[in-house]
């Protein structure tokens, strides 16, 4: 991996505005469900530490409202789930969802995980990293703001266990393709058959593009050894 990449920010803060029971459950919720933003790395043992259930470790970059990740964590109750999001209104509305439903595998953390990944997670800590949906930034000037880009994918690939899987859904075939070239520049990473993919529930922002007549890719990598 290059360590002199840095990350291009592969969002934009929308303005959507945070209703007043988002911001009370990240208010009253907080203490029970947010991670604190790493001021310096986290120790081997933090994970274990954080949760009360001790499975596999999995990570979501950019859940959005949360609905599709609450509803995989009650599915698999023995699963950590830390999901992290930059926009506030999720934020409250996942940690919202979390108290409805009494799940206690989910951990929240708000920011650009991009930029904290290295203190955040040990090598091999993670069973799956699980990205559903990200910003396809259409315009070819634009593509440089892709999240999914190799140097990205390195680094993935030292957090991530040997067997683990890096699971991505989009509903923008360009990006998809791109996905698959980004993927294929990195030995660490294989291409699983799709019948080894997990089922998962519709995001919102799925539902948005089925709408649109968008066709949706899941694609599934394994960490190889």
């Amino acid at each position: 991996m290059n360590p002199h990449w840095r990350p291009i920010r592969s969002f934009v803060l929308r303005t959507g505005r945070e209703t007043p029971g988002q911001a009370r459950a990240r208010e009253a919720l907080g203490a029970r469900y947010a991670i604190p933003w790493p001021e310096a790395p986290l120790p081997a043992d933090y994970w274990d530490r954080s949760f009360d259930v001790d499975g596999p470790l999995t990570l979501e970059i950019g859940f959005g409202m949360g609905g599709s990740l609450a509803a995989m964590a009650a599915a698999e109750p023995t699963r950590r789930f830390l999901g992290v999001e930059v926009h506030t209104p999720g934020v409250g509305a996942l940690m919202a969802a979390l108290e409805a439903q009494q799940l206690t595998n989910v951990r929240v953390l708000q920011g650009d995980v991009v930029a904290a990944l290295a203190q955040l997670f040990q090598p091999g800590t993670l069973d799956r990293v699980q990205i559903f949906f990200p910003d396809p930034w259409p315009k070819k000037r634009h593509h440089k703001r892709r999240l999914i880009q190799p140097p990205f994918l390195e680094r993935l690939a030292t957090l991530v266990r040997p067997g683990g899987h890096c699971w991505l859904a989009t509903d923008w075939a360009p990006y998809a393709e791109a996905m698959e070239v980004a993927f294929a520049a990195v030995p660490a990473w294989r291409r699983l058959p799709a019948e080894a993919c997990p089922p998962r529930p519709e995001t919102r922002f799925e539902r948005r593009g089925l709408r649109k007549g968008h066709a949706v890719a899941d694609l599934y990598f394994q960490r190889l050894p």
